[in-house]
């Protein structure tokens, strides 16, 4: 990024609302690394990952006049609206389809640990938090946000109620945000 792309949050909605291609081409400069990885995460094929990226933009785009300051950051929103495409592709017939006629061989395990990507966690300071919480708040905010999986998914894997899976989630979110609003004010 150039010193003249350097803005803040602000100035960056006020260029997307105001239809700016500034606005979108420093949108996409800072963020679609990382949104690629996240999406890569959850759909494991490049192709089709690039093309959620790009359909994630577009949906950034066209609607930014829905996002809200007052209910979280820009990159939450944007990162809400990349998960959220990635888990709708996955769950969508289509993809469910051609995902049992692909080879074997190319198909890579969710439950793969090693799985590397570009997307890096680490670079960002999520990993760093998430490594932070108590053992049953880890391990929900990893089965849902960094494999992708539904609370229903992370109840069976884990073996516990779904409910508790959300009072977890709950929890896990807002110890989450009082460490990044620590780590931003510290």
């Amino acid at each position: 990024m150039t010193k003249s792309d350097r803005i803040q949050e602000v100035e960056l909605i006020q260029l997307l609302r105001d239809r700016n291609r500034r606005g979108m081409e420093i949108l996409y400069d800072n963020y679609s690394a990382v949104f690629y990885g996240i999406i890569f995460q959850i759909i494991k094929i490049e192709a089709i990952s690039e093309d959620i990226l790009q359909e994630s933009f577009v949906k950034i785009w066209s609607n930014i006049s829905q996002y809200d300051p007052a209910k979280g950051r820009l990159f939450t929103w944007m990162l809400s609206i990349c998960r959220n495409n990635a888990l709708d592709k996955v769950r969508s017939r289509e993809f469910l389809t051609s995902a049992q006629n692909q080879n074997s061989e190319r198909l890579v395990s969710t439950e793969n640990p090693s799985l590397t990507t570009s997307f890096n966690p680490d670079l960002i300071g999520i990993r760093d938090v998430v490594d932070n919480l108590d053992p049953e708040y880890k391990q929900i905010i990893e089965c849902l946000y960094f494999r992708g999986f539904t609370q229903s998914e992370t109840a069976l894997k884990l073996n516990i109620p779904l409910g508790t899976v959300k009072t977890r989630a709950r929890t896990a979110i807002m110890k989450l945000r009082q460490s990044f609003s620590q780590i931003k004010t510290g």
